[in-house]
Order: C-alpha cells, then structure tokens, then sequence
C-alpha cells in the first residue's frame, strides 16, 4: 500500500531477513473451505508440478503472492533470501536477472516475476481453483488491473511524499472500495480479488505502522470501508495463514531508522 514505510523498507530493508529456509506451506490452508471436487482438481493440478517462491518475510510484495498462494490453496516452497541487499542468491540471479528482486514464482522450473504478474499467471494457471482472482468481466478485468497500477504507482510517488500522501491515497481508494465491491465484503464482491491481493500485501505494515506511530492510515472516521475491509481481510484464514509478525516488522522499522541515524551521523562527521 502507499504507506510511509518505504523510508527504511522496502527492497533494501530485505537484508534483515532471517536465513533462508525451506518452509512448505499447506495444500489446505486453515479454515479455507474447498469443496471436495474442487479440492481434487487441486491435488489434480498440483500433481507432478513444483512451485517454489523465492522471497523475503518482510516484503508487502512477496505477501501479496503468498496470499494468492494461500487462497488458491496452492502447496509451494518457501526460499527465503537472507541477504538481498548484500548477498542475492545465485537461484535468484538466475530467475530474476532484470531487476533482481523478490518475489520471484518458480513453477515447474519457469520463473515469472514482478508480484501483480505472478499472480495473474496463478490465476491463470489455476483458473479451476476458486477463488478466481481477476473478473471474468473484461471490464471489470480492466477496472481491478487499473486500481491494482494505481497502488503500486502511488507506493512509488510516496517515497518523495512520505504520510501526506498515503492519507490522500487512502480517501481515493476508500472510492475505489465503494465502485469496485458494489456494497459487498471486498474489492473482489462476495470473495476476494485481485485489488484485494494487490492491497492485502501491505496490511501487515498498516498495522506495524500504527505501533510504531500510532497513526491508522485507514480511520474508521475518515475511510469506514478501507477501516472495515482491514478488518474482514485480516480475519480470514487464508490471510492470517501467511501474514508476518507484525512485532517483527516494527523490531526490522527500528533496526533500519537505527541504522541510518548512525550513517547519517557518520556522515556528518565525515564532514
């Protein structure tokens, strides 16, 4: 989300991560209610295919993919990077060798990049697997890819901006919400979607943003839907699955603004 916590965050704050692991997630995540043929085309679908995904703990964008995942209730393993702003792994140097970030999907060996696009192509792949995440509505289909640029290209204007900008971006999505869910639960309707991914990565950082300030970006006062869909978001399974610590994520925010209090002090007496 357009949040300020590209400050310290982001790409470069991903070197703090733990050491990678191998973690597999379950076919089934908790509480997620597959039909028993659906769960079969599931186990038929997964059969004699390998889905890895290479990426970090704390990144909102590696979330949104692990969210996906979690959804579809699709097994895959977990890689994480423990040093990407030193140490890239080879693994991901070789997937990714344009911008060399996370996340990265690897599925069957192929890899695909950039978040957004690595969920389309989930959803594509697994189009028998409810959820479907994009509309099949080519309208509607163009109206989630719109809001879903919209975030990611306001995340990237915030980092010049900082919190001004990420209370304006929440009133515009507060529209986005009211057009898009038609009175129902999610950007998605009755299920969740494809905005619902592409905002769902960042709630972990809403709620470390307000330990660390005490500032709610989304204010029941201000953006009721944004507040009340930060709820209903938060508390499916599917979600809760694969959210990060948040205590972790404001122990990475302090670590990072303390590092670059040293540098800047560091600097200045360079000077």
């Amino acid at each position: 989300m357009t949040l300020h916590i590209q400050l310290y965050m982001y790409h470069p704050f991903l070197h703090l991560s733990p050491p990678r692991t191998r973690i597999t997630q379950e076919l089934k995540p908790k509480g997620l209610i597959l039909r028993k043929p659906q769960y079969r085309t599931v186990l038929e679908k997964m059969a004699g295919q390998d889905l890895k995904l290479l990426g970090s703990f704390a990144s909102p964008f590696v979330l949104r993919v692990k969210l996906a995942l979690s959804f579809k209730g699709l097994s895959y393993e977990f890689l994480e990077e423990k040093d990407l702003h030193n140490n890239k792994s080879e693994l991901l140097l070789k997937s990714n060798p344009v911008h060399k970030k996370v996340p990265v999907l690897i599925h069957s060996g192929n890899p695909v990049c950039e978040s957004m696009i690595i969920i389309q192509y989930i959803d594509e792949v697994f189009a028998g697997v409810s959820p479907s995440l994009l509309p099949s509505d080519p309208y509607k289909r163009a109206v989630a890819r719109f809001w879903a640029a919209y975030i990611d290209e306001k995340t990237e204007e915030e980092k010049a901006e900082g919190m001004k900008q990420s209370f304006a971006v929440a009133a515009t999505l507060e529209g986005a919400l009211r057009e898009c869910s038609k009175g129902k639960p999610f950007f998605g309707g009755d299920s969740v979607g494809y905005v619902d991914m592409a905002l769902g990565g960042f709630v972990a950082w809403v709620h470390a943003i307000e330990k660390l300030y005490g500032l709610k970006v989304f204010h029941a006062a201000k953006t009721p839907l944004l507040a009340a869909w930060l709820e209903r978001f938060c508390a499916l399974d599917a979600a809760t699955a694969v959210m990060p610590d948040v205590d972790k994520l404001v122990e990475l925010a302090k670590m990072r603004q303390a590092q670059a209090a040293a540098a800047a002090a560091a600097a200045a007496q360079g000077n």
